[in-house]
């Protein structure tokens, strides 16, 4: 028997959100520069059709993390999602799922509604240490595939935070 999960997404029409997508089977489908080129070519596409703000993102080689602001009056974050992930599973040379299908990130993806300034501090922090965290980098500026250079660029962090693990985000798992 199919197990039923009450889970229920929050949307937000102009919502911030923090995403985790993962890749089919925790897979290193991105663990080239070529194929996060791919996923960026398919971000600026969506983005083209329906837009949306990126506030900070990291891709690492089997997942991924980014906040989004969306428009006001829009909370059809799914759309967005879905039209990057196949975008980028037409393209990136990866084997099929066991539908047939080429999968280069699994079905679903995690979201988090922000609540408040603290909140969005507290996921921005996240995401530019995670490569960190997962041994990628021994600092987030270390990390290619990531939104910290402009954080750093913008104010937001000196550019040797991140070298050892920030207290906001001791503990934190958003895999």
């Amino acid at each position: 028997m199919r197990a039923v999960s009450d889970y229920r997404r929050l949307f937000v029409p102009g919502g911030c959100y923090f995403f985790t997508v993962v890749c089919y089977r925790r897979r290193n489908n991105f663990a080239t520069e070529a194929n996060v080129n791919l996923l960026r070519e398919a971000f600026r596409r969506v983005k083209a059709r329906h837009p949306f703000e990126i506030q900070a993102m990291v891709v690492m080689p089997d997942h991924l993390h980014c906040l989004w602001r969306l428009p006001e009056g829009d909370a059809d974050f799914s759309t967005r999602w879905r039209d990057i992930k196949n975008w980028v599973s037409r393209r990136i040379e990866t084997p099929a799922n066991h539908r047939g299908k080429k999968a280069v990130c699994q079905r679903r993806f995690w979201e988090h509604a922000i609540r408040d300034d603290d909140d969005w501090a507290r996921h921005v922090d996240y995401i530019h240490y995670n490569p960190v965290k997962h041994g990628y980098a021994t600092a987030a500026a270390d990390w290619p595939f990531s939104s910290f250079r402009k954080a750093v660029q913008e104010g937001w962090y000196d550019p040797d935070w991140g070298r050892a693990e920030p207290e906001e985000v001791k503990g934190l798992s958003w895999e």
